[in-house]
């Protein structure tokens, strides 16, 4: 049995757990999140119109 030990892997150093960096990941996924929510919520509203999904959107000006 090993304990207390932990293994460091590599590429996974202090720099993968600085604050800057771990904000800086949670805002990239953040910011992916947010498409996604878009995406999906878009694809309801097209599916409440009786839209086909895949169908092109009709653009009103």
């Amino acid at each position: 049995m090993h304990h207390g030990r932990r293994r460091h892997h590599r590429g996974l150093g202090r720099r993968w757990y600085d604050r800057d960096n771990v904000l800086e990941r949670l805002e990239s996924y953040q910011r992916d999140l947010e498409q996604e929510l878009a995406d999906v919520s878009d694809l309801i509203e097209r599916l409440r119109a009786g839209e086909a999904p895949g169908q092109p959107q009709t653009q009103s000006v």
